[in-house]
């Protein structure tokens, strides 16, 4: 069975469960709001709802209930590597199901049709001004798709149905993620390799695809694939994922949602946080251990020097993990199994940081969390293979986080989810609850 067509019997077992549970349980509290979290930013507030993933404190991401090693293990490989395919893996956060090779291949040969960008979406990115950032560029370009959206058409024939909206979100979704990657691979090349453009590769899955665009070795196909996959999906709270689902809920097209996300994606607080650890571990490395081994004595004391002086140490700290990130680990994994990264001095240098950081923020007392997030790695491994122009490194999590927004989104308009909107209350009536020790119902 096709995709799509198993994705349509998935919807339609589904809609009656989420029809009940309004129908019958619709008043049933399952959550309470306090003034911090009002004006904190709805922090841990249970107010929505996804089945693509779920991030717990303890235990860390699940993509449709399994870990990421367990994800890994169970999806089929892409030819000759130990890591499954994206498209493998866009098949099972659609469905929830382990797709077979057959399955996988014709997912494959799918994207190969529609991955092919219209040439006026490169010709919006180029007539930017070359200084611009890599990540205007990568929303301008998925602006520029939206002129043939097939949500959009369908909404605006007159034909509208509410129970069949999906199908038009899933086409516009499947040939959104099939072609992301194929936009990115031409802003690098505009920006960093001096126009020179490299031709899709026919046979080649998306993240092999991918580094072959961009000029990259081999082994870096297994790195694209695995950044991809392991920065899908981080359940519907944080900004992107959250971004895309509410202007999606207006009936905005898959492009005007997820060029939003990709927006907030760009914050400092959000995808940007992968470059300023790995300029923040560079300068470390310079000042501290340049010409020495990084031994645990030696980081100590550089952590505490960082700390003493009243900074942070990047990329350790979550907001909802309080845990080492399973993602942090996975791409760890991959570091000490690859010939030559694993002792490649910036990888010392951040695996003694992840060895001894812990220890010292928890003595610290300061840190809710000391425990790595993804951030803390995944620079180290671009930078290792010569991707350094970090600058990019949001356009990589934003091909990444293509593929579990738009699996959202498509879930949005199967189950017909309502437009969101929160109510809003004064400063004065938080001020008034909390002289009466909270609200009387």
């Amino acid at each position: 069975m096709a995709l799509k067509e198993t994705l349509k019997q998935k919807i339609e077992e589904f809609r009656p469960r989420t029809t009940r549970l309004v129908k019958e349980f619709g008043k049933v509290v399952i959550d309470q709001v306090t003034i911090d979290q009002a004006i904190g930013g709805a922090r841990d507030i249970r107010s929505l709802v996804t089945d693509i993933s779920y991030l717990d404190p303890q235990e860390g991401i699940r993509f449709r209930g399994k870990t990421i090693p367990e994800t890994f293990e169970a999806l089929p490989k892409a030819s000759g590597s130990d890591y499954p395919t994206v498209e493998s893996f866009w098949y099972f956060l659609l469905t929830g199901e382990v797709p077979t090779q057959a399955q996988v291949d014709e997912v494959v040969a799918e994207w190969k049709t529609r991955q092919v960008v219209p040439q006026y979406v490169f010709d919006a990115i180029s007539a930017l001004p070359k200084e611009s950032h890599p990540m205007v560029m990568l929303s301008v370009g998925i602006l520029a798709l939206q002129k043939d959206s097939k949500f959009a058409g369908f909404y605006n024939s007159g034909k509208f149905n509410k129970m069949t909206a999906w199908e038009y979100v899933y086409e516009d979704a499947s040939d959104l993620v099939a072609r992301i990657p194929i936009i990115a691979a031409f802003i690098y090349n505009l920006k960093y390799r001096g126009g020179k453009q490299s031709a899709i590769d026919p046979t080649a899955d998306c993240g092999a695809n991918f580094a072959r665009m961009i000029g990259q070795c081999k082994e870096y196909e297994d790195v694209a694939r695995m950044y991809f996959i392991l920065h899908s999906d981080h359940e519907s709270g944080n900004v992107s994922a959250h971004t895309t689902h509410l202007v999606h809920s207006a009936l905005s097209d898959p492009y005007y949602a997820y060029s939003a996300g990709l927006n907030g994606l760009a914050g400092p607080l959000h995808g940007l946080a992968n470059q300023e650890v790995l300029d923040w571990t560079i300068k470390f490395q310079q000042k501290y251990c340049k010409d020495v081994e990084p031994t645990k004595e030696l980081v100590t004391k550089a952590l505490w020097d960082t700390l003493n002086a009243g900074q942070v140490v990047p990329g350790y700290g979550h907001a909802v993990l309080r845990k080492t990130d399973p993602r942090y680990m996975s791409q760890r994994e991959f570091c000490l199994k690859t010939p030559g990264l694993k002792d490649d001095p910036l990888f010392k240098l951040v695996a003694m940081i992840f060895e001894t950081a812990p220890g010292v923020l928890m003595e610290h007392g300061k840190a809710k969390n000391p425990w790595p997030n993804v951030d803390a790695q995944s620079g180290v491994i671009q930078w290792y293979y010569g991707l350094r122009e970090w600058d990019f490194y949001t356009v990589l999590f934003g091909v990444g986080r293509a593929l579990g927004c738009m699996a959202n989104i498509t879930w949005d308009r199967g189950l017909g989810y309502a437009i969101e909107r929160p109510k809003s209350v004064t400063t004065p009536m938080l001020e008034k609850w909390a002289e009466e020790g909270g609200r009387k119902f």
